[in-house]
Order: structure tokens, then sequence, then C-alpha cells
């Protein structure tokens, strides 16, 4: 279970990595559903990203990868190659979602987006550590 001081943890982790990195980002955290629990836009993050940041935690959390190895394997002759047209278009196949392991189980994940690929996955590496 992701509670919602988990998640605040969580953002409050990823939000630090962003400022360092000077890049404002939106930030979200899925329970073990897939759900939203919080969502973060800092002050001058793109509007497009919320959805997407949203997206990459389903999707990190819906097949328990993360994003980033998620586009390796979906690339033209990959055995995942159309996946980012299922599930009515809300799966992410770029850097910025990892899932978020609790007891060796994954019990949700955080999506990030707003920077380059490697920010947003080095933003959301920095949530998942704290949890």
């Amino acid at each position: 279970m992701v509670t919602l001081a988990d998640a605040r943890r969580v953002i409050a982790a990823a939000e630090q990595k962003a400022i360092e990195l000077g890049q404002p980002m939106n930030i979200a955290v899925a329970d073990g559903g897939g759900n939203l629990v919080s969502h973060v836009r800092m002050d001058g993050a793109w509007i497009g990203s919320i959805d997407i940041s949203i997206n990459k935690a389903y999707t990190s959390r819906a097949f328990d990868i993360a994003t980033k190895d998620l586009a390796e394997h979906s690339q033209s002759g990959g055995q995942f190659f159309g996946i980012h047209a299922s599930n009515g278009g809300r799966i992410m196949i770029f850097a910025g979602g990892i899932p978020l392991h609790r007891d060796g189980q994954v019990v949700g994940a955080i999506g990030v987006s707003g920077g380059s690929g490697e920010q947003d996955h080095a933003v959301a590496a920095a949530g998942a550590a704290v949890f």
C-alpha cells in the first residue's frame, strides 16, 4: 500500500532532485492499482507533462518495470513493439517511471515528466530511493 504520507515523502525527495537539476517537473505517485495518490506540478513545469507524469506512474505499475527499460523493448522489432497503443493510449515508453517496492513486492510507482529522459529518470529515482 502507498499512503498519502508515503507519496508526499517520495514527491519531496523527487522535488529536491529536480531543484538540484534546475528543471521544474511534474511528479506523480500511484498506488498498487495504478491509481493516482498524489501529484505535484512544480512552478514553471509544463502543463503538457501533467498527464504524462501520471501515465508514466501508471505504466510503471501496470507492467512493474521502469519506463526507461520498457522503452528499450518497445522499439521496432522489439518484443513489446506497439505496446504504447494499448490501455487506451496511457502507456508511456520513455524514461521517468519507476516501480515502488516494499518487502520485495511492487506496491506503486512514481512518474516524472518535464525534462529530458535522463533528468526525468534521475528525479524519479531520487523519489523511489526514499520509499
